[in-house]
């Protein structure tokens, strides 16, 4: 494949070397994706042509956050460089492999996960605004997560919804009422840090078991938002939640908030690709709103 001819030379001066082989690699359902080689080096590069403005460079800070904790085995790959005309970010390449041992790569990905949750602050929210795929995720500080849950995550995607219009009367009316009652479903949590958006796609084994996550859209809020958001699509085996259970264990009554924390990446898939999720929006709030 070739890249165009203005994000190729922005590169090579980047890397400080020619690019002498580039590979289409899978890169999500928003961005283009490739392996490039350059000076004996090998590169993820992922670009949009029409990516939001500071997509990348948000994308960038939270790698270099979830970087920063060091969590027990969990690799997250180098940001290189990100830019602008064309958008891009490149970072290391993590050569993925099938796992030898499964439960030792489930293991230390729960465990790492839990150090990651470890990392604290004093307010939910963070302190620049960010997205999720390519739509913006607002982080304002609230002390209140279930006010923050419900008008920073919840609120904000009916507003995108509405401007979609795919959110007729019935659907606002019930995440309405749903927000309004916010405090008689989740717990006042304290602020740890997320990945934002932990799905199957979002991790991959590297060499010698070792997990790999990427693609975060981070931010300081419950914990069980992440663990809410792993079960949503499947791919975390039970070794996994054992293991995040042994280091920071799982609070009573997670089971009866999962669905809650699901609706906002129902929310955004919904925005993103309609379908089936609007049923699933649905039957959510109908769920705590008892029909």
């Amino acid at each position: 494949m070739s890249l165009p001819g203005d994000l190729q030379a922005r590169l090579e001066k980047e890397i400080g070397a020619e690019i002498t082989h580039t590979q289409t690699v899978a890169g999500g359902d928003i961005n283009e994706a490739a392996r490039i080689e350059a000076g004996g080096d090998s590169f993820f590069l992922k670009w949009h042509l029409r990516a939001p403005a500071g997509m990348f460079a948000a994308e960038a800070r939270g790698l270099d956050m979830l970087a920063a904790v060091n969590a027990n085995g969990i690799r997250i790959p180098e940001v290189i460089a990100y830019g602008d005309g064309p958008d891009f970010l490149l970072m290391e390449w993590i050569e993925p492999e099938r796992p030898r041992n499964p439960s030792l790569m489930a293991e230390r990905l729960g465990e790492g996960l839990a150090v990651i949750h470890q990392q604290t602050d004093t307010q939910h929210g963070l302190d620049h605004e960010n997205f999720i795929g390519p739509l913006p995720q607002v982080n304002p500080r609230e002390d209140h997560w279930p006010t923050f849950y419900a008008q920073h995550r919840i609120a904000q995607q009916q507003r995108v919804a509405a401007k979609n219009g795919i959110l007729p009367p019935r659907r606002e009316r019930m995440l309405d009422k749903l927000r309004a009652r916010i405090d008689e479903f989740l717990l006042d949590a304290p602020p740890s840090l997320l990945h934002g958006d932990l799905w199957r796609g979002n991790y991959m084994v590297a060499a010698d078991d070792t997990p790999a996550i990427y693609d975060p859209a981070v931010y300081y809020g419950h914990r069980e938002v992440d663990l809410a958001f792993t079960e949503l699509f499947g791919g975390f085996p039970p070794r996994f939640y054992e293991a995040y259970d042994r280091v920071f264990p799982i609070e009573a009554g997670y089971e009866d908030r999962k669905r809650l924390y699901q609706l906002y990446p129902l929310l955004v898939h919904m925005n993103l690709f309609g379908g089936g999720y609007t049923a699933q929006v649905d039957q959510i709030a109908e769920h705590y709103l008892g029909g």
